[in-house]
């Protein structure tokens, strides 16, 4: 179990520093491009289209990153008052009723909704448009399996402080 987790963990690290290589290049189209509509009155669709994938990418791709160092939303208002032990009981069956569940589910119908783009070789409505919008809808289970992969990894974990601190 432990290898798995610390493979889990080591792909969503190695992903998470990607998409923030993908952030600053993300930044940095939006300010020129924010500068070329000022300046010039001058704007153009594919460097528009380009910001929302590299968005899109960013935040489906850094899911599991962002699960791995616990920095997804929370109500921490009672979870931060109770022993860690029951924090990780807490983690283990949300995990189970909130976290598989609905990454399965956006895995599972994604499926058709991705396969119909290929067929239709789906790009953009706009004139000047980015074309194969197809291959983008492809982030949409990648990321999510790796979110799901990650919570797999979690529990592990969790298991672990669940067994250590039994005694306690």
């Amino acid at each position: 179990m432990k290898r798995i987790a610390g493979w889990i963990d080591w792909t969503n690290e190695y992903i998470g520093r990607a998409m923030a290589w993908l952030m600053i290049l993300l930044t940095l189209i939006v300010a020129f491009n924010a500068l070329f509509r000022w300046w010039f009155d001058f704007g153009n669709p594919m460097v528009d289209e380009t910001t929302w994938w590299l968005f899109s990418i960013i935040f489906l791709m850094a899911a599991g990153y962002t699960y791995l160092y616990n920095d997804h939303v929370r109500v921490d208002i009672v979870y931060s008052l109770i022993p860690k032990r029951w924090q990780a009981w807490v983690d283990v069956v949300c995990s189970f009723i909130f976290l598989f569940p609905f990454s399965l589910l956006v895995i599972l119908t994604s499926r058709r909704f991705i396969i119909a783009s290929w067929e239709f070789k789906e790009s953009s409505p706009d004139p000047g448009g980015l074309p194969a919008w197809y291959i983008l809808k492809v982030f949409i289970p990648l990321g999510f399996l790796f979110l799901l992969l990650q919570g797999v990894a979690e529990i592990f974990k969790k298991i672990q402080v669940i067994r250590t601190q039994e005694g306690k």
